[in-house]
Parts: structure tokens; C-alpha cells; sequence
């Protein structure tokens, strides 16, 4: 299947914007979504595995709001205007029910959105980053270079990041830092990355969980009623893999899959072993 980015390339108008996204494949819908950090997009998250999921499903890849692809929300934190889109782009497009693919805040959105609304969303294959951590530091040296970079944005402080997010050094290769360091450097994509990560936004963020009466949302994971897939990488310095202890005990049907070798991208460093996984777990 040739899966390239101008082939696939698609936008919906909704409410609030326009949401680009990639198109490829035939049968059910499959909808997969992507995560923060520096540089992100829906295609650079899941272009190694489209052709793959594509075979089976109709697929849509969403650039959400404000990460410099898709019209940004004015006034929304990145992850609520992510979980508000999910529903807009079913929406626009028709879709009643679907299963999602989310890595990393992507997966914190699909549980969001599953919580809200539970009858739209009939499987989740989360990437790391639902739950919150145990017996690792918090934050994690992830975040923290999140936040280094956030503050004061380098390409030095991108290389040292994506390093941390593999195993093999290796798979940070030269064309990922240009493509990577180009969106960072997009206006939108800096000011989602500092509302999440910046040293003052994190501050304020954890200052509001400490005082808000409303819980946080991983306080809700036992309100997911679909089937779950946790896919995590043992060796993941984003999201230590005990954070997935919490999710796989409080999700009712969730069942856990930890990738050895592997670091926070499962979908690129283990990519057939992630494939084979989650097609078994999706087509069950």
C-alpha cells in the first residue's frame, strides 16, 4: 500500500476550526491519535505502522488542535481542546464508534474521552502515559527535559530529549532531528509545548490538582468500560512502566503488554511486535 503523507492528507471543518488529518484503508474505522512533546504530529507518531493497520481498517491519524497542523483552540489546554476534537472529527465525519490508538498524551485523551463517552469508543490500545507514577521519580527525567526545553527551546535540548525517549540510540537518527527541530519551531507548537510543560504552566497545573475538588482523570480510570491494551516499553524514561500499575488495576477489561529493548516510542522501536499485539487485540 503506498502510504505517503500528500496521498493521505486530509481536513474536516468543524465548529471550532479545522482538523487535518491521514486517511488510508478500507473497513472499520480506526481512529489513532497522537502525543505531546517536541515536534509531534499524528503522522510522525504512526507513519511506520499506517500501511500495517491499514490492511485491516479504515484509519484515520488526527493532528490535534494547536500543535501547529490543525487550527489551534483559543484558550484551551492542549490536552481538554485534544479530547473536545476526537468527538468534533467523529462528528464531522460521520463516525458513531470507533476503537483508539493513542500513544503517550494520546492515550490519556482516549481514556478521557471513553470516560465521557463511553458508547463512541469501543476498544483503547494506549501507548504509555495513562496512569501516574509509583515508585518513580516524579517528574520523570522525561518531562523534566520536556521542561528544559519548553523554558528554552535548542536543538541541543531536542537531541537530548529524543535520547531519552528510545532504547537505541540509533533510532534517533539526523532527518528525525531536522523534522522534529523544524515544527518546534512553529509558533503553535511552542506555545502548546510551554502550556504543558514550561516551568511556570507545570507549576500552576499542579498547584490547581493539589486544590481542585474534582478529581484527576486518572482517578477515573475505573469509568472505562471498554476493552484496554496497555502497550509499554520496559525501558520507557517518558512513562516508567510502574505507572502502568495503576490503569491496569482500576480499568475493568484491561490487560497489559511490556515491550523489552523498547523506550517510550513502542509504535517505532517495537514496530511488528506492536503490530502483531495490537491486531490480535483489535480484531478479537
Amino acid at each position: 500500500m503506498d502510504i505517503t503523507y500528500e496521498n493521505t492528507q486530509r481536513e474536516v471543518r468543524t465548529d471550532q476550526g479545522v482538523i487535518r488529518y491521514h486517511e488510508a484503508g478500507d473497513g472499520p474505522p480506526l481512529l489513532l491519535l497522537h502525543g505531546s512533546g517536541i515536534g509531534v504530529s499524528g503522522w510522525r507518531n504512526y507513519r511506520g505502522n499506517l500501511a500495517v493497520f491499514a490492511e485491516h481498517f479504515h484509519c484515520y491519524v488526527i493532528e490535534f488542535p494547536g500543535f501547529g497542523i490543525s487550527d489551534p483552540v483559543p484558550g484551551a489546554h492542549p490536552v481538554l481542546a485534544a479530547v473536545d476534537s476526537v468527538i468534533r472529527f467523529m462528528d464531522a465525519l460521520g463516525i458513531d464508534n470507533a476503537p483508539l490508538v493513542g500513544n503517550s498524551m494520546g492515550g490519556v485523551v482516549a481514556v478521557n474521552v471513553a470516560v465521557k463517552h463511553p458508547d463512541r469508543i469501543s476498544k483503547i490500545i494506549s501507548i504509555g502515559g495513562v496512569g501516574t507514577g509509583i515508585f518513580s521519580a516524579n517528574p520523570s527525567e522525561g518531562t523534566r527535559l520536556l521542561q528544559e526545553f519548553a523554558d528554552s527551546p535548542s536543538r541541543e535540548a531536542l537531541i537530548r530529549w529524543l535520547n531519552c525517549m528510545v532504547y537505541d540510540p540509533k533510532t534517533v537518527t539526523q532527518d528525525i532531528i531536522d523534522e522534529r527541530w523544524d515544527l518546534a519551531n512553529n509558533p503553535e507548537s511552542q506555545q502548546a509545548l510551554k502550556a504543558m510543560y514550561g516551568s511556570e504552566s507545570f507549576a500552576l497545573q499542579q498547584q490547581f490538582m493539589a486544590n481542585s475538588p474534582t478529581p484527576p482523570y486518572w482517578a477515573m480510570l475505573h469509568k472505562v468500560k471498554c476493552p484496554t491494551l496497555l502497550a509499554w516499553g520496559k525501558d520507557d524514561r517518558q512513562c516508567p512502566p510502574d505507572m502502568a500499575m495503576m490503569p491496569l488495576r482500576l480499568i475493568p477489561d484491561s490487560e497489559l503488554h511490556i515491550f523489552p529493548k523498547c523506550g517510550h516510542w513502542v509504535m517505532i522501536e517495537a514496530k511488528q511486535a506492536f503490530e502483531r499485539v495490537s491486531l490480535e487485540f483489535l480484531r478479537r
